[in-house]
């Protein structure tokens, strides 16, 4: 039987200790392909607008569309692909946050509704 020492047992990924591991560098043909999925893609929002699709349909294709493009300009080019810690603190917190910005501002609306009845009521009690 083999014994691992300390280092091989816990991995380490590249991404949080770079002077660990070598550096690696991605194809130009993963940034050549994205590019080209973006033109596409943005030739797709365009059609949206040139055929004239109308009502909900316009605005769910056009979402979908920058939703997509949004994820390929994240993923590949801010490298959050390859980085899960860094995608996790930089796309789902921010939204975490506001929902409970939200959440606090919709208690405290409702209070003032609430105030705004019991003290300026028209009404005699």
């Amino acid at each position: 039987m083999s014994t691992m020492n300390e280092q091989e047992k816990h991995f380490k990924h590249p991404s949080f200790y770079p002077g660990d591991a070598p550096e690696t560098e991605h194809p130009f043909s993963l940034y050549i392909s994205v590019w080209i999925l973006l033109f596409v893609l943005s030739g797709f929002s365009y059609m949206v607008d040139y055929i004239n699709v109308e009502g909900y349909l316009r605005w769910f294709l056009v979402t979908v569309f920058a939703f997509l493009k949004a994820g390929l300009v994240v993923g590949v080019f801010m490298h959050m692909a390859w980085e899960r810690m860094a995608f996790l603190y930089a796309i789902t917190l921010p939204p975490l946050f506001l929902l409970a910005l939200a959440g606090i501002l919709a208690v405290d609306g409702a209070f003032v509704y609430y105030i705004r009845d019991l003290f300026m009521s028209l009404t005699p009690s």
